[in-house]
Parts: C-alpha cells; structure tokens; sequence
C-alpha cells in the first residue's frame, strides 16, 4: 500500500466517522428539526456522485469510504424523512 492511500484511507474514515455521531443522536432522540432536508438530499447526491467517480478511477480508498458515508447518510436521510 502506497502512502497516498494510507492519506486516502484516513480521510475517509474521519470524514465518516464525522457522520456517526448525528445519526446516532438522530436514533436515540427521534428528532430531526434541525437537520435541513436540502443538505441531506444534497450530501447523498454528492457522495453518490464521488463514489461512481471512484469506481470509475479503481481507487479503493475513494470506494470504501464513499460507501460507508453513503449508507449512514441515506439513514440521516431516512430518518429525516420518518421523524418530519
């Protein structure tokens, strides 16, 4: 494994990690006023976006965190939508 992917590997997991602690207070409090439908809407779209543009380019890195990202925010997105 290279350096750059140990860079890339990183990122992604502190930039998924970042998502963990809203959706589990989202599960725990069941209130979801203060998380704006727009950017929840424009998160997923945006991380579908780089997912396909990471298995466009075969870097792992990108795949793996992009899919993790995604699936805990379609859950805020879920969530979002359930609790209105």
């Amino acid at each position: 494994m290279f350096p750059n992917e140990f860079l890339g590997y990183a990122a992604g997991l502190i930039t998924t990690l970042a998502l963990l602690p809203q959706a589990i207070k989202i599960l725990s409090t069941r209130q979801t006023r203060d998380i704006s439908l727009v950017w929840a809407i424009a998160m997923n779209t945006g991380i579908i976006l780089w997912l396909l543009y990471g298995l466009a380019q075969g870097d792992l890195p990108m795949i793996a965190a992009n899919s993790l990202s995604l699936i805990l925010l379609m859950l805020i997105l879920g969530l979002k939508l359930r609790y209105r």
